[in-house]
């Protein structure tokens, strides 16, 4: 073991052990007992918290979320926001929310930039991967405030990290899903974007495809299935609807939906405008319309992951970038299947 920041004697008293004992395991000596240096060790992440709370005692924090998302989205980060802040005590953090369902680049950046004048303290931000994006997040923390990126990262931009899902692992997630309900039928499969711009959603779609041609070379036919996109609807109802309905005349053999952009409510609505049925629907986030749509059992299944332990992270992590908190883990969030039989 390392040599530790503290003093024998505190992490003696923390352990419960006697000074030479803890001498030995910091020096490595021979003769002492694996749960005796397990109880060191412990002692030592104890001490480092009691430090973490001490430095975050009466600290005040304002932090910005800045995202553009369908609303059901946003809203639904907003409240695992509103919950999570209570346990970020001892340190006292408020939030300023700046949600826009549309928009175009420049307004991103205009909303990013003034920011920098307000001030704010830390930046929650789910936005398109731009030059111009990560420009501004570049301006953010050159201005001592650092940035998280959530759910879609801005990974060339100088953001301290990204928090959210391995969306990749998504689309391979979503792929073998839905490969296992068309079996060896030959069905075509819808798939839809709230836009092209969003890394995730780009990612999402790559390992959806990837995950298909693999399964085409282990004598599946995913790799022989025609994929249908469409995109640029920006996830709101009334935009997928017409694009769906648009889709469904135009390709009659579609059977399938992978809804990576949102907007379930419309995509279903529209199979029954005319008539059609779908024998699998997977889409993410299980947000107000999915959860009706998952009891109403008209979607099969729903990619989600934890929005309140999402939040918990990226505002710890802001916290750290402030100097309030160190050795903050991270971790890509697990993905959750979820079924009209498992909903939380």
């Amino acid at each position: 073991m390392a040599h530790s920041r503290y003093k024998v004697r505190e992490i003696a008293q923390q352990a419960g052990l006697s000074e030479a004992t803890v001498d030995r395991v910091l020096h490595n000596r021979p003769g002492v007992r694996e749960g005796t240096r397990a109880e060191v060790a412990q002692a030592i992440i104890d001490l480092d918290k009691q430090q973490s709370q001490l430095r975050l005692a009466g600290r005040k924090y304002l932090f910005d979320v800045v995202m553009q998302a369908p609303a059901r989205f946003s809203g639904a980060f907003r409240e695992a926001v509103e919950a999570e802040l209570p346990s970020l005590a001892p340190a006292v953090v408020r939030t300023r929310f700046h949600f826009r369902e549309t928009g175009s680049v420049p307004a991103m950046v205009e909303v990013l930039d003034k920011l920098v004048k307000q001030p704010s303290q830390g930046v929650i931000v789910k936005a398109p991967d731009t030059t111009e994006v990560s420009d501004a997040i570049d301006r953010l923390t050159e201005a001592g405030i650092p940035v998280v990126t959530y759910a879609t990262d801005v990974p060339s931009s100088s953001r301290v990290g990204y928090v959210g899902i391995e969306n990749r692992a998504a689309g391979e997630t979503a792929a073998y899903l839905l490969e296992q309900w068309l079996y060896d039928t030959s069905a075509s499969v819808l798939v839809t974007l709230s836009s092209n711009a969003f890394r995730g959603e780009e990612e999402r779609e790559m390992g959806f495809r990837g995950a298909l041609r693999r399964s085409g070379s282990v004598g599946g036919i995913g790799s022989q299935r025609t994929l249908i996109d469409i995109s640029e609807s920006e996830g709101l109802d009334t935009t997928v609807e017409h694009l769906v309905l648009d889709a469904l005349e135009r390709n009659p053999e579609i059977e399938a939906v992978y809804s990576i952009g949102g907007g379930n409510t419309a995509t279903v609505r529209a199979f029954e405008k005319l008539g059609r049925s779908y024998r699998v629907f997977i889409g993410h986030d299980l947000d107000q319309d999915n959860k009706q749509l998952l009891r109403d059992k008209k979607i099969s299944a729903v990619l989600d992951h934890d929005l309140r332990s999402d939040a918990n992270l990226a505002c710890r992590m802001l916290i750290q970038g402030r100097g309030g908190l160190s050795n903050v883990t991270t971790a890509m969030s697990p993905i959750r299947i979820i079924t009209p039989y498992n909903m939380p």
